[in-house]
């Protein structure tokens, strides 16, 4: 939120004379934000969509899928998610797996705060995403969203290989799109 806040940095924003550098300005600048920020930012976003780095939080039956996800048959490297990973804070994607009760939400959320920005999430399976068969119990969460922002739903109960994979294309067509954040 408070990210929001602040007015978000460019490479514009260094080009302009009103930030003190004033170094190049008019069309000069314009044709240096387009020869440089573009093809920038196209390059990071490619880097980050083909090498994602899950951390999983497998509490439910999906876990046997992501398994199945991972094997030889349809091997998730190829679609740029790296298996093994050091620790958290090296890891850019969350997968949050079946079942989020009351007590395990605190825990879920120190772990995605302990990862680097940009970070995304998955919620895998009805029970990820609604609660699932457990939705009227005292300690089941109605979903994920409570605690994390989802990225993308992958939906089913448990859903196959096949779905997680769409799951992860369409994340990373929502990184591809996403625009660079200069510090």
């Amino acid at each position: 939120m408070e990210e929001d806040a602040q007015p978000q940095k460019s490479f514009r924003n260094l080009i302009d004379p009103g930030a003190g550098f004033g170094a190049f300005v008019g069309k000069l600048g314009d044709a240096l934000v387009k020869a440089i920020d573009r093809p920038l930012g196209y390059a990071v976003n490619w880097g980050r969509m083909f090498s994602l780095w899950p951390v999983h939080l497998e509490t439910g039956c999906c876990s046997v899928e992501l398994g199945a996800a991972s094997s030889p048959r349809y091997d998730l490297e190829r679609y740029g998610v790296l298996e093994a990973f050091g620790s958290l804070r090296q890891c850019d994607l969350i997968i949050v797996l079946g079942t989020v009760n009351r007590k395990m939400a605190p825990r879920l959320r120190l772990v995605y705060d302990q990862m680097p920005e940009p970070k995304y999430v998955i919620a895998m399976g009805a029970c990820a995403i609604t609660g699932g068969l457990y939705f009227d119990s005292y300690n089941v969460l109605p979903g994920v969203d409570n605690v994390l922002p989802a990225d993308v739903y992958v939906p089913g109960c448990p859903p196959r290989p096949e779905t997680l994979i769409q799951g992860i294309m369409l994340l990373q067509e929502k990184i591809k799109r996403d625009q660079l954040k200069y510090v």
